[in-house]
């Protein structure tokens, strides 16, 4: 199943929410992962350019992009990025596919 990493911010109304009436974070964004049909795989709080990272699998990344706009209409989060992630596995059968097609390929010159 395709697995993507999800990271984004928390919004100032989402941090004064969090003060507020602390919740279980990973909890919440997981629900509407199964929601979008997918597994939360992992949730981290993260420092640096994001406030969070969740590691999620699902078979169709468009539920994924619903699923995130719901987030980012909510107010709570923004910044919302998404990336296809691959195993070393994978990485390997995409090498020897490229092996089998690298033929048909003319570079310039």
């Amino acid at each position: 199943m395709p697995r993507f990493i999800v990271t984004g911010c928390y919004t100032q109304a989402a941090m004064k929410g969090m003060i507020a009436s602390p919740s279980d974070r990973e909890a919440a964004s997981g629900a509407l992962v199964k929601a979008a049909g997918g597994t939360q795989e992992a949730f981290y709080v993260t420092t640096g350019d994001t406030d969070f990272m969740l590691i999620v699998t699902i078979d169709d990344v468009a539920k994924l992009l619903a699923g995130l706009m719901v987030a980012g209409a909510s107010g709570a989060a923004s910044n919302l990025r998404t990336q296809r992630a691959f195993s070393s596995a994978e990485l390997t059968e995409m090498q020897k596919e490229a092996g089998k097609i690298a033929s048909a390929y003319a570079p310039p010159g």
